[in-house]
């Protein structure tokens, strides 16, 4: 739901608009006059039946930095295992849930609050989330922090040098962005922020799709969960052999 007002004084700073008065299309996080109804299962409880806790592990980086690919493997290594996972990947979403907004400022922040809001409620369906998004900007994704919560919130930054990016460039948008085809295109003519104090730095450059994926499993069952799973009273199933052919 979605409205457009005039802004007052002490409004228009915060929403970032330049003077009050100026129109800006409110997007609601909340719809006026429902409650919440809360069952006797709850997230716990899934938790405790699944034998692990539910995370989000938020990837960044520029396009073609490998965040897709990377998530992705990590899902299947992950799965191997027993763990119940989902991936929200960019392109995805815009087929259907974000498919509405384009990629203004005001859309792209729309488009992370939406994916924000589906992994909340996938926390609480106790699986395990991964999110695949360029997510340029350092507010966007403490934004995204702020509504799935900071102790289920674990930032990957998946970093590789925008020459590396542009060599992989399997959908041709680095060299229409060079060609001035597409404006604001991140990591061209628009920034990205690095994340100051990632939960974890991979670098795809220098390493393997697999190397990768390995490090960043072995950060969520080793260092992460640690504790947690023992609490839990899960086990670890065991990945299958691979194949000698």
């Amino acid at each position: 739901m979605s409205s457009t007002f005039r802004t007052e004084a002490a409004y228009a700073a915060p929403l970032g608009l330049e003077k009050p008065g100026e129109s800006v299309r409110v997007l609601r996080t909340c719809t006026p006059n429902t409650v919440a109804y809360r069952g006797r299962i709850d997230r716990a409880a899934r938790e405790r039946q699944n034998g692990y806790p539910a995370k989000v592990f938020w990837f960044t980086g520029l396009s073609g930095s490998g965040k897709s690919t990377l998530a992705h493997r990590v899902e299947e290594l992950l799965h191997e295992r027993g763990i119940r996972t989902y991936v929200f990947d960019g392109d995805n979403v815009r087929q259907g849930l974000c498919g509405d907004l384009g990629f203004s400022q005001q859309d792209r922040t729309e488009n992370l609050r939406r994916i924000a809001e589906m992994a909340r409620l996938f926390l609480d369906a106790g699986t395990v989330c991964m999110a695949a998004f360029i997510s340029p900007l350092a507010e966007d994704r403490e934004r995204v922090r702020g509504i799935v919560g900071n102790a289920d919130f674990h930032e990957i930054y998946v970093k590789c040098p925008v020459c590396v990016c542009e060599e992989r460039d399997v959908k041709g948008l680095y060299k229409l962005a060079r060609a001035g085809r597409i404006k604001n295109y991140t990591g061209v003519s628009a920034p990205y922020e690095e994340p100051e104090n990632p939960a974890l730095l991979v670098e795809t450059d220098k390493g393997t799709v697999e190397g990768c994926a390995r490090a960043v499993l072995d950060f969520i069952i080793g260092e992460l969960w640690g504790e947690l799973w023992g609490e839990l009273g899960g086990e670890l199933r065991e990945a299958p052999a691979e194949s000698a052919d």
